[in-house]
């Protein structure tokens, strides 16, 4: 996150996607002082002294301090752990302009195709099959296609990833005269996150899922937990009572590791192939700072000292 905090604005100016990327600050609420998804309020300074350890500025306000920030909030929240240096994105806008931008410095961008297979020469990849081309490769293969990696990795190299996959559930609001949220918004003791998105909606996600219908071949919301989402909504933000659902989706697979950290290595068999998966709904956040690192373990041979925690050894048994 420290790197990826001073790619941010950088890149969405270099891509000309300054409107698709906000510094909002994320507040993390706390309702209770002890117990929580996460620990409770006691928790909240020694999860600040962390994260400014890391370079990732955080503070504690209190209810009050929160309240100025945030006046809409419930008075039921007694603080927070503030980093303003988180923000929020467009995702489709900002992916569509990497794409382009990519392409303008001679990138070839597929779209709709799968790949079905991998060419190895002993432990190196050497090229990779869709259903109708072949590309060769002559230096490093990148596999990120996220919940597809598993079940490639496993056909071609006879691995299995402890990676699964989950439908993330997300809505939004009807649209809204006045946003009462200001910030990008975490709980917790709740599993709630809520962001303002375009024409006055609000998002709400924060761990709900979806399941998978074996009919539509996709994960759907079911509406007992998009209700459920909404109303742990409204007991935070007290002015979302009355505001509708519009509408919830589940249909985005995501993969998940048992940490909540993604994996990001190489694996045996297939030395020149960097592997990322099981993001575990960190993937965007960090992403540009991922790929430049991926980028120099390309050119330079060498994994970068800060992808290390991310590999799939820590998920191991010790020799």
């Amino acid at each position: 996150m420290e790197v990826a905090y001073d790619l941010w604005p950088q890149v969405s100016r270099e891509i000309d996607a300054e409107d698709a990327y906000e510094r909002t600050g994320h507040l993390l609420l706390y309702e209770n002082e002890t117990g929580g998804l996460q620990g409770g309020f006691e928790s909240a300074r020694a999860r600040a002294n962390v994260q400014n350890e890391f370079g990732v500025e955080t503070e504690v306000l209190d209810g009050d301090e929160v309240r100025e920030m945030e006046p809409g909030v419930s008075e039921d929240v007694i603080g927070a752990l503030h980093c303003p240096n988180d923000g929020i994105a467009d995702h489709t806008t900002i992916t569509r302009s990497l794409a382009r931008a990519a392409e303008a410095h001679g990138a070839t961008v597929r779209e709709n195709a799968p790949v079905r297979g991998l060419e190895r020469d002993g432990s190196r990849v050497t090229a990779v099959r869709t259903a109708d081309e072949r590309f060769a490769v002559d230096q490093t293969v990148f596999l990120l296609s996220n919940t597809h990696v598993p079940q490639l990795v496993e056909d071609e190299l006879d691995i299995s990833l402890p990676v699964w996959n989950m439908y993330p559930q997300v809505s939004a609001t009807e649209p809204m005269d006045e946003v009462p949220v200001n910030h990008l918004i975490g709980h917790d003791s709740r599993r709630l996150a809520l962001k303002e998105i375009s024409e006055g909606r609000v998002m709400i996600s924060g761990g709900w899922r979806g399941e998978w219908d074996e009919d539509a071949q996709q994960g759907i919301a079911l509406d007992e937990r998009v209700d459920g989402n909404a109303a742990d909504a409204r007991a935070v933000f007290p002015d979302l009572t009355g505001i509708e659902v519009e509408r919830s989706d589940a249909s985005r697979r995501e993969s998940v590791t048992v940490d909540h950290v993604p994996i990001i290595d190489t694996l045996p068999g297939a030395d020149n192939m960097i592997v990322g998966t099981g993001w575990s709904g960190h993937g965007f956040a960090i992403s540009l700072a991922v790929n430049r690192l991926l980028s120099r373990w390309a050119i330079d041979g060498t994994r970068p000292s800060r992808l290390s925690p991310f590999s799939l050894e820590r998920l191991q048994r010790p020799e």
